[in-house]
């Protein structure tokens, strides 16, 4: 009886023993990180699928010239009361387009823009239904720029040039005076819209030939000043002074409100 229950307490040390030692080996196990996967570094080959859509990119027409075919509809709900009044061609040629903008932003002006962008910022959105691209937003960016421009030729002008602002005050108060508020002053004898005019605007789209290349359809074929051409034109050139100043940047585009926009209204 004894030898027996020795033998079963030098079992059970015998296995604890054993679960000693089997612990920290399990415990650094555990503590070892698994290796880092490595990804491979080299370009990875375009798939097939890829290699169809580039090719038919590449072998596409320019996106100016024709209409996704995901956004045509099977039937116009623009039904004109006068079949005649749905007809209107638009200058599709690059060279007339070309033409433009060396008029109007000297030579190698065609150069300053991409074929895609040239066309963008001449087209108005009433032009196929929007469904190429319009140069709204554009447009938008390019007027604070020539308003800005506009502004800084005024602060700049000299004030014996401008016509002279006499504001009286009813309680005979006297405004601060300071040297570095001289020149917010003659904002009161001139304002930005007065150089910037939407008369002079179209006259100078006229000169550079913009009323021939612009895209855009008007509502009365036979009244094209009572569709709003002013507008359409005046968005144009808005619009290709904000395209250079997102291609270029604003110091390329600030010369360009100046040298061939403003400078054009003193002559």
């Amino acid at each position: 009886m004894a030898l027996n229950s020795s033998r079963s307490a030098f079992s059970s040390a015998c296995k604890a023993l054993g679960q000693c030692r089997s612990a920290p080996q399990t415990a650094a196990r555990q503590l070892v990180v698994a290796p880092v996967r490595q990804f491979s570094t080299s370009t990875a080959r375009p798939s097939e699928a890829e290699k169809k859509e580039a090719e038919e990119e590449s072998t596409q027409p320019p996106r100016w010239t024709y209409t996704p075919e995901r956004m045509k509809m099977p039937f116009s709900i623009n039904v004109a009361k006068k079949p005649s009044r749905s007809v209107w061609q638009c200058n599709d040629k690059p060279e007339v387009l070309d033409a433009m903008y060396k008029r109007f932003l000297g030579a190698g002006g065609d150069k300053l823009l991409p074929e895609e962008i040239k066309w963008l910022a001449i087209t108005h959105k009433s032009f196929d239904q929007g469904r190429r691209g319009f140069n709204t937003r554009l447009a938008y960016f390019g007027r604070q720029i020539l308003a800005l421009e506009a502004t800084r030729s005024i602060l700049v002008t000299p004030a014996e040039s401008l016509p002279p602002v006499h504001i009286t005050d009813k309680f005979g108060r006297q405004p601060f005076q300071h040297p570095a508020l001289a020149n917010v002053d003659k904002l009161n004898a001139k304002q930005p819209q007065d150089i910037v005019h939407k008369d002079k605007l179209t006259k100078l789209a006229r000169e550079v030939g913009l009323s021939q290349v612009i895209r855009w359809k008007p509502r009365l074929p036979e009244n094209l000043e009572g569709s709003g051409l002013t507008v359409v034109l005046n968005t144009a050139v808005y619009a290709i002074i904000g395209a250079i100043s997102l291609q270029h940047g604003a110091e390329v585009a600030a010369r360009v409100a100046r040298e061939r926009v403003l400078k054009r209204f003193e002559a």
